[in-house]
């Protein structure tokens, strides 16, 4: 028993220690890594029919998209309001999801999380060579 808790606090401290230390463009691919995860996860609740975990995965993607336009500057961005109107649009695929239980909702969403992934990851990764 020592030992799980031993090594939940190290897995704890070093999530805190990686997010405290991470470059504004790492920290924005780890909210959209975990904008996927939460699809992911919800979607396969929804497929087991266990509503109430989809139901905590779907609130917590839709507050990772929140965040993602709330941090976005669109009138400083090259095709700012392009990518709000995106956000604007995902997170109503998830409330849409969430509120008719509806899993193709839910893969139309995690679809477009993985798309949003990957470009910002490609987006840092050419950030970090310049």
């Amino acid at each position: 028993m020592y030992a799980t808790r031993s090594v939940h606090s190290a897995q704890s401290a070093y999530r805190e220690n990686a997010v405290a230390t991470a470059s504004p463009a790492r920290l924005l691919v780890m909210l959209v890594e975990r904008l996927v995860l939460d699809g992911e996860r919800a979607l396969a609740a929804q497929q087991s029919g266990d509503w109430p975990a989809a139901h905590q995965h779907l609130l917590h993607a839709q507050d990772i998209v929140v965040e993602l336009e709330s941090s976005l500057d669109v009138d400083r961005m090259p095709a700012g309001r392009q990518l709000l109107s995106l956000y604007q649009y995902l997170r109503g695929c998830l409330v849409e999801a969430n509120v008719k239980r509806d899993p193709a909702k839910s893969e139309e969403a995690l679809g477009l999380a993985r798309q949003l992934c990957d470009t910002w990851r490609e987006a840092a990764m050419a950030a970090a060579i310049q």
